[in-house]
């Protein structure tokens, strides 16, 4: 067996990386806790998905991979992805979480058919499911900065109920279309979930800034972690965030029976 080799961290490629991963969660947290108080925790795979759907089809046709056609033809299916999801809401609302796994299926098949005849389909499917956080680029970065700033200032300068029902899934079909290009589909349901499930026994308003940090060290201790050891930094960041939201769980829960344990 190899020793295990530890590597210095380049903080000219994790730092990048780790702004990305917080301007994600900046969006993502808030619109976690919504999605979890609604019961519709798979709609980001889905929506994520379908904004992948269209990147692949962009890509299909030739277009320049980070040009404004792909962005636009990502942001039209994110958007008609949500269009759809806000009228299957109105009309069956109790089956709307197996309709948002259907339609996470049906974009998933979709995707791997589109790239069935790409010598590089499997290394486009992998970069669209784990992402590419350590390679952005300061274009991105600004982009992101400025969408999230707008999903912000929606969301709580409106609120969740001014917003309504369209309006939510209009904020997060613009912001996970983003997120998604940045750090993939896993980081992106992790990062909107895992937080969200680990605060939600919490204050009410301690939960956001909760969540928020808990975000934070994960992606920070991840980055670090898979620069030392040379792993895959999406995959890490994932495992380090699921350690750390049930740290933050038990400690929450802890705290709620302070005598349940001596």
């Amino acid at each position: 067996m190899s020793s295990l080799t530890l590597h210095p961290v380049d903080w000219s490629i994790v730092g990048p990386a780790l702004i990305a991963g917080l301007l994600v969660l900046a969006t993502h947290v808030p619109l976690g806790l919504q999605v979890l108080r609604k019961g519709i925790v798979f709609i980001d795979l889905a929506i994520a998905q379908i904004a992948g759907l269209g990147v692949i089809a962009a890509d299909n046709l030739g277009w320049e991979p980070q040009g404004w056609g792909v962005q636009g033809a990502a942001v039209a299916a994110a958007l008609l992805g949500a269009a759809l999801l806000t009228w299957t809401e109105r009309r069956w609302p109790d089956i709307q979480e197996a309709l948002i796994g259907t339609l996470f299926v049906l974009a998933s098949c979709g995707g791997i058919l589109l790239l069935a005849g790409n010598p590089h389909g499997g290394e486009h499917l992998k970069d669209l499911l784990v992402g590419q956080i350590l390679w952005v680029t300061p274009s991105q970065l600004g982009a992101m900065a400025g969408l999230s700033a707008l999903v912000l200032a929606l969301w709580f300068g409106l609120g969740a109920g001014r917003l309504g029902r369209a309006g939510f899934y209009v904020l997060f079909a613009l912001a996970v279309t983003a997120s998604v290009q940045l750090v993939g589909v896993y980081l992106v349901f992790s990062s909107l979930i895992m937080p969200a499930l680990a605060v939600r026994r919490a204050s009410p308003r301690w939960q956001l800034p909760l969540a928020w940090g808990l975000g934070a060290i994960a992606y920070a201790l991840g980055l670090a972690l898979s620069a030392m050891l040379d792993w895959p930094s999406g995959a890490v960041v994932v495992l380090t965030m699921a350690v750390v939201a049930c740290v933050v769980a038990a400690l929450i829960g802890r705290s709620e029976h302070p005598t349940a344990v001596r």
